[in-house]
């Protein structure tokens, strides 16, 4: 047998040596000693399990880390990319330190280590526990920033829609929660540090979810579902006034309220139309042409 192995068959064999040396083999069995063996047995098996286990335990490396030294080194592993690690730090740094200024840094390195490791779903649920736990932290004004820019990264929703995949595929949800998060920032904190970056990523906002709109009334129009893209034009209409997605989307109500023979509606919407982009030109939105809301 190898040298530093375990072995539970070792130490049933060395009971039953025990019990070889002598005459209890030779003895005729009773109720009571073959309980006694029995008992012996599961002893010795449970003591060889239990060797084993240990031999395979590490030994915990920061256990007699001060709380700076603990900080210091999840800090350095989240500055090199080792999240992972770094996150195990900091959860030991809390759970080990739970009151005061290290638990709650701990609980924003974190929250930004998962938004590194663009794990999405984690850092929300780090930044909404740091919220609830510490709503008047003089630093709540970067959770706030943090959690618009963990969906603004979002690249499986709106942001792609320059592919040629369908726009009615993608789900605006993330631009949505990204914009309610950048918005909660500025108005509650508006001489944050973060509050003009998160301005000038709401004005994004807007603009990719008006075209979103648009996207999904152009898809419902070529697909001959006139109502529904007259419906959706006028959503884009009502919540970005004077935007070119606004334009854009009067240019589909008409079209569409034109293919529906619906002519005073089309008249009235040519009328708003003219009033508001006075220079525009539509004549090129049927075209077969590069889609004419491809404006990159």
């Amino acid at each position: 047998m190898r040298s530093g192995s375990c072995s539970v068959k070792t130490g049933l064999v060395g009971v039953f040596i025990g019990y070889n040396r002598g005459s209890f083999f030779d003895l005729p069995p009773t109720s009571s000693m073959l309980k006694h063996l029995l008992r012996l047995t599961l002893m010795a098996l449970a003591l060889a399990l239990a060797g084993c286990g240990s031999l395979g335990e590490k030994p915990d490396e920061t256990k007699k880390w001060s709380a700076d030294k603990l900080y210091a080194e999840a800090a350095d592993e989240l500055k090199n990319g080792n999240y992972e690690k770094s996150i195990k730090y900091f959860e030991k740094l809390e759970s080990r330190y739970p009151f005061g200024s290290y638990a709650q840094r701990a609980q924003m390195q974190i929250a930004y280590a998962y938004y590194k490791q663009n794990e999405q779903a984690q850092c929300l649920a780090a930044i909404d526990r740091f919220i609830r736990l510490h709503p008047n932290h003089p630093n709540v004004d970067y959770m706030y920033y943090l959690r618009g820019l963990a969906n603004f990264k979002d690249k499986k929703g709106l942001f792609d829609f320059v592919s040629e995949q369908d726009p009615t595929e993608r789900d605006p949800k993330a631009a949505r929660a990204a914009f309610d998060a950048f918005k909660q920032l500025i108005d509650r904190y508006p001489n944050s540090e973060y509050a003009a970056d998160a301005r000038d990523r709401l004005n994004y906002l807007v603009d990719a979810m008006a075209k979103y709109e648009v996207h999904v009334a152009n898809y419902y129009y070529r697909r001959g579902a006139y109502v529904a893209a007259a419906n959706r034009a006028q959503n884009v209409v009502r919540d970005y006034p004077g935007s070119e997605a606004a334009k854009n989307a009067l240019r589909i109500q008409m079209l569409s309220y034109d293919a529906m023979g619906m002519k005073e509606l089309r008249d009235d919407t040519e009328r708003v139309y003219q009033m508001n982009f006075p220079k525009a030109d539509a004549a090129d939105i049927a075209s077969g042409k590069k889609p004419w809301w491809k404006v990159w």
